[in-house]
């Protein structure tokens, strides 16, 4: 990245964060990347994953965008270096046309961008999408190896890439007319196909958005090779196919890439103090969502205790009333509700079991797995319907605290020695605790209630 760069102009960094992942470690160590003899590189950062946070209230999405604005101005990044900030969903396809639109309408064919971010962060899974979009010259899809998406670290070995479509006016144009096109169908028009893939996006995110190409390479017709001794068979003989041909692998030539602008996507970056560094691929399933997350919410009195599977656990030691706390985590983790007094026994005999679930593989993990570290932390309320703080237990999630106004709550979070303990304020999502069905009578639990999903360039079923 420090290098002179090749066009006269330095390479623009697309650095992915994951939003629920903030305050991110990654961040404050892009300014450095940005050398002073690298002429006009800048830092666009994409915040991931909007897809499977539910709206806790009107323009959640604004407040997001702001959340990670303030992280940017913490970590150095302001002025002329930072491009812009995009919420996107790589995987549902939310904000990504919006994205493309925005690097052809700055960027344009400048210099070279280079995909950054954490491990996890869905940086190879955004490569992917923009491979199939406008951003990507449209014979390159046949010919680019597509990065490998895994939840386990370092699986992106080589430094993929693709050629950047050079916007010209006319390509400009003719996308901005496919894309109003688009905007003015509804569900009802889809075919069976694309209707049948939005539905299974709508179950997996909150937000969907179709990425669609507007120039597609055109195929030439296959040639069939026709051989009239091969339908000269008897009743008694089987038909002789011949060998397969070796078919080439395509490249580009010489001048459809002598000029090119490359995006490159590049090994991710391990975050130390992280807890998915300590859990086998099976767990890391397990803990990194892959679903819409359905926020879980618990009226917790004094004296009582939140585990979130083993790997965080949250004591309400002082406080004069109850107070709510709302679990933003994989729905795959188990929550579990008990009382002070059984806790540890609880830890002690449900641990690496099924009850806990995570971590796995019971006495023989647990004697390699760290212990639960212990943090002291005091809030004071702020009302019965904004959370005052999120409680952040490393990568294995959260939990948003509400308590009345002015109420001092003093409360013990732990974490498996290692890793980070975050508290986050202003929380992510201040109203996530109204998000919630009827109190589930005899227990501490209220009711799930999963929001409904929305897409993005579809016009909704009442506006025709």
């Amino acid at each position: 990245l420090r290098r002179p760069p090749r066009h006269g102009r330095g390479p623009l960094l697309l650095y992915v964060l994951d939003v629920m992942e903030l305050p991110d470690p990654v961040l404050p160590q892009l300014p450095a990347l940005l050398g002073p003899d690298v002429p006009a590189a800048g830092v666009l950062v994409v915040g991931n994953k909007v897809d499977l946070l539910p709206a806790d209230c009107r323009g959640h999405l604004g407040r997001l965008r702001q959340r990670v604005a303030a992280a940017c101005a913490r970590a150095g990044l302001r002025g002329a270096a930072l491009v812009d900030i995009r919420l996107v969903s790589a995987k549902t396809g939310y904000g990504i046309e919006g994205l493309v639109s925005r690097l052809q309408r700055s960027w344009k064919c400048a210099g070279d961008v280079y995909l950054l971010g954490a491990t996890n962060s869905g940086k190879s899974t955004l490569f992917n999408t923009l491979l199939r979009s406008d951003y990507c010259k449209s014979r390159a899809l046949d010919i680019i190896d597509r990065a490998t998406v895994s939840p386990w670290p370092g699986t992106t070995l080589n430094l993929l890439k693709f050629p950047i479509i050079n916007p010209t006016c006319d390509r400009i144009f003719r996308r901005q007319e496919r894309l109003k096109e688009e905007a003015t169908k509804t569900e009802d028009q889809l075919s069976s196909e694309e209707k049948k893939y939005l539905n299974q996006l709508k179950k997996q995110g909150y937000l969907v958005g179709e990425v669609g190409r507007t120039f597609q390479r055109q195929k030439s017709s296959a040639e069939i090779d026709f051989d009239p001794d091969m339908l000269s068979y008897s009743m008694d003989e089987d038909p002789i196919h011949p060998p397969k041909k070796h078919e080439e692998r395509e490249e580009f030539t010489h001048n459809e890439v002598k000029d090119a602008r490359w995006c490159f996507d590049t090994p991710g970056i391990v975050k130390e103090d992280c807890l998915l560094n300590l859990l086998t691929e099976k767990e890391v399933k397990l803990v990194l969502p892959s679903h819409a997350i359905v926020p879980r919410t618990y009226f917790l009195k004094p004296g009582m205790v939140l585990f979130l599977a083993a790997l965080g656990r949250i004591d309400y030691l002082e406080g004069e009333k109850p107070a709510w706390f709302s679990v933003l985590a994989s729905n795959l983790l188990p929550v579990h509700v008990t009382t002070l007094s059984n806790a540890e026994a609880i830890y002690e005999k449900h641990a690496a079991q099924e009850f806990l679930k995570v971590p796995m593989g019971g006495e023989e993990r647990m004697k390699e797995f760290p212990p639960l570290v212990p943090q002291d932390i005091t809030l004071k309320g702020i009302g019965t319907t904004e959370a005052v703080a999120d409680i952040k237990l490393s990568s294995a999630g959260w939990v948003a605290v509400t308590a009345h106004a002015e109420e001092e709550l003093l409360l013990r979070a732990y974490t498996p020695k290692g890793t980070a303990l975050v508290v986050r304020e202003p929380p992510l999502l201040p109203y996530i605790s109204t998000i919630r069905g009827a109190r589930i009578p005899g227990t501490p639990a209220y009711r799930t209630k999963k929001p409904p999903s929305f897409v993005e360039n579809l016009r909704t079923m009442g506006s025709r």
